[in-house]
């Protein structure tokens, strides 16, 4: 998973406009019928989607949901391999989400490593959050998933049984993101700790502002032409 070497193989979108849930879903679907660069595409679409939105459940939640219907869409619509563009395009999704929960990280190691003074409810709603993320984004891509065609929507399904028996890399960031900074935090157990409390759509606002702007960066790289590629 490297935002390098994708960029190799496609220009990545310049002006993206993914603003809305149709505009999302079309550039979902216009990728996935194309057939050409689906892991790339899709986790471009899915990271630029979630910079235009609030970094919190319910913003992550609709950029799932969206991707996930435009790809079923795309996907009835190809006349390429069903089985490897569905892998592609989930693929593409995880890393992108993946990439959520390493701002995620990151914000709250800079909060603290900046003196800011976060309470324990904000810190534990952050965790929480983290905890959630991987049941989130199976959960919703399967709502998704329910409403495909009956071409797609076994593979679709089969798709999303195999990650949640194997799990993903959005999961595995997340998990060792919480064991970390419970432990850095001193939240002595983070199941009890969390046992009774709801976890909300919302996160706190210096958390999600920081992690957002994180987020938004690695996003906007994308769109950045490469000042790199030649030597110096």
């Amino acid at each position: 998973m490297n935002a390098d070497i994708n960029q190799q193989t496609y220009d990545p979108p310049k002006d993206p406009a993914l603003g809305t849930g149709d505009a999302i879903r079309k550039a979902a679907s216009d990728t996935v019928s194309g057939g050409v660069d689906i892991r790339a595409r899709i986790h471009d679409v899915t990271l630029l989607a979630l910079k235009s939105r609030r970094f919190d459940r319910h913003g992550i939640r609709e950029v799932v949901q969206a991707v996930t219907g435009g790809v079923a869409l795309g996907a009835e619509e190809s006349r390429t391999d069903l089985r490897n563009s569905l892998a592609e395009a989930f693929r593409g999704m995880d890393e992108a989400l993946m990439r959520s929960a390493v701002a995620g990280r990151s914000a709250l190691r800079q909060l603290v490593a900046t003196g800011r003074d976060l309470s324990d409810n904000e810190i534990k709603q952050a965790l929480a959050n983290m905890k959630r993320l991987e049941d989130d984004f199976l959960s919703t891509a399967a709502n998704a998933a329910s409403a495909a065609g009956a071409k797609v929507r076994p593979e679709l399904e089969r798709l999303l049984e195999t990650a949640r028996s194997n799990g993903t890399e959005t999961g595995r960031t997340a998990a060792s993101t919480v064991t970390e900074l419970a432990q850095r935090f001193s939240v002595a157990s983070l199941d009890v700790a969390l046992a009774g409390m709801e976890v909300a759509a919302e996160v706190g606002p210096r958390f999600a502002m920081v992690a957002g702007g994180i987020l938004s960066g690695i996003a906007d790289a994308l769109t950045q032409p490469r000042k790199d590629s030649s030597p110096r």
